[in-house]
């Protein structure tokens, strides 16, 4: 394909899109529909869409419209490029640029850095001074982090294994084990590295949330909101202690009893009503349901989707969760909140409003992690009694 032509998928997926489809149906449809398309042309089409979801609002503003068409313009624009070069009119190109497709300035900050209007003065007051640099980096792609399987390896062994196979990563300075992909990160699944378990695809920050807790020989820890089981996984790399999973959607968890042999480690996946019967625990670690305004480059479309009426709807199955899962627990034991969010609605304010209403517990621990900070913007705090 020529790059016009990726530039015309590009479009017409992200019409589909907009039209409602799911990001990935729509990009599978596509596929399905052009056996013609080879695997780098598949890898330019999806970082196009990627791309163009990530900055839908100012890509519109700056193309002139918020079709995929006027987005795509946008996108070139946005890049310093001249969007006559692509949008010819040859064949399999988009249609040359019309007069009425010049874009205009932006109206307003949530506009220029691709945030909603009802959310942007919200996202200013979680994030302070931080959060015109906080949008910006959402606007663009996410790095790609390993875990270094400590079962298996170590971070230098992980880096040694994967530059055998052409991938070169580097240490990632928010958790110990966590490595950044610099080249060659499209081979991970593909690579021995990989799928010997020296190494998990998992965001550092989201290895950080597990590092911070004090896992020691012996504990009994729960994954309450385990989804795939990425923090299970993590969770479980630590000697001595025994890990269970728990997800109310059980087909989440449905590869990580594969993940887990590969890992070299042992995880216990319950059901729900299995739960209680398993009680009490250490440590339970509630990984909540939320907006993932921490990981919005990774899933642009949840960014747009969200509303005030789902956020609303989002706390209160947080601070449900958390009530719930602090039944499960040790006297002595600790309740690990956790949030791939950086809104104070979905974190902080979850927290103390627990507290608040269960004065017999104490906040012992509590930090964020940005994506100023080179990973997903995570929260996370531990309660004790």
């Amino acid at each position: 394909m020529t790059p016009a032509a990726r530039v015309q998928a590009s479009i017409e997926i992200i019409d589909d899109i907009l039209a409602g489809a799911p990001v990935e149906k729509a990009l599978t449809g596509w596929a399905r529909r052009s056996r013609f398309a080879g695997s780098k042309d598949r890898a330019a089409v999806r970082d196009h869409v990627f791309e163009a979801l990530r900055c839908k609002r100012s890509f519109a503003a700056l193309g002139g419209s918020s079709t995929g068409r006027g987005i795509m313009i946008g996108s070139i624009r946005a890049s310093g490029g001249d969007p006559d070069v692509l949008f010819s009119g040859d064949r399999h190109a988009p249609a040359p640029v019309s007069d009425l497709e010049t874009g205009r300035d932006f109206t307003s900050e949530a506009e220029r850095y691709d945030i909603p209007d009802w959310l942007w003065p919200r996202f200013q007051a979680a994030l302070g001074d931080q959060a015109v640099a906080a949008a910006k980096a959402l606007q663009g792609r996410a790095p790609v982090h390993l875990r270094a399987n400590l079962v298996k390896t170590d971070r230098a062994g992980a880096i040694a294994a994967l530059a055998e196979e052409g991938i070169s990563a580097r240490a990632h300075p928010v958790c110990e084990t966590a490595l950044e992909v610099t080249e060659g990160a499209r081979k991970i699944s593909q690579g021995r590295a990989y799928n010997a378990g020296l190494v998990e695809l998992q965001d550092a920050a989201s290895q950080a949330v597990v590092e911070a807790l004090d896992l020691r020989p012996g504990l009994r820890v729960l994954d309450y909101c385990a989804g795939g089981g990425g923090k299970s996984l993590a969770l479980a790399a630590h000697p001595g202690i025994e890990v269970y999973a728990h997800d109310v959607n059980t087909g989440r968890m449905r590869d990580l009893p594969a993940r887990a042999k590969r890992a070299g480690v042992a995880i216990r996946c319950l059901q729900p009503e299995e739960v209680a019967k398993q009680a009490p625990f250490d440590v339970v670690l509630v990984d909540a349901p939320c907006s993932g305004s921490g990981s919005w480059r990774r899933a642009p479309a949840g960014k747009w989707a969200l509303t005030e009426e789902k956020l609303g709807a989002l706390n209160t199955v947080q601070s449900d969760i958390l009530k719930s899962a602090s039944r499960l627990i040790t006297p002595d034991g600790v309740l690990a909140y956790a949030t791939c969010s950086m809104l104070d609605g979905e974190n902080g304010e979850i927290v103390d409003d627990f507290l608040k209403k269960n004065p017999e517990w104490t906040g012992a621990f509590r930090k964020s992690w940005l994506v100023t900070h080179g990973a997903d913007g995570f929260f996370s705090a531990h309660l004790t009694r």
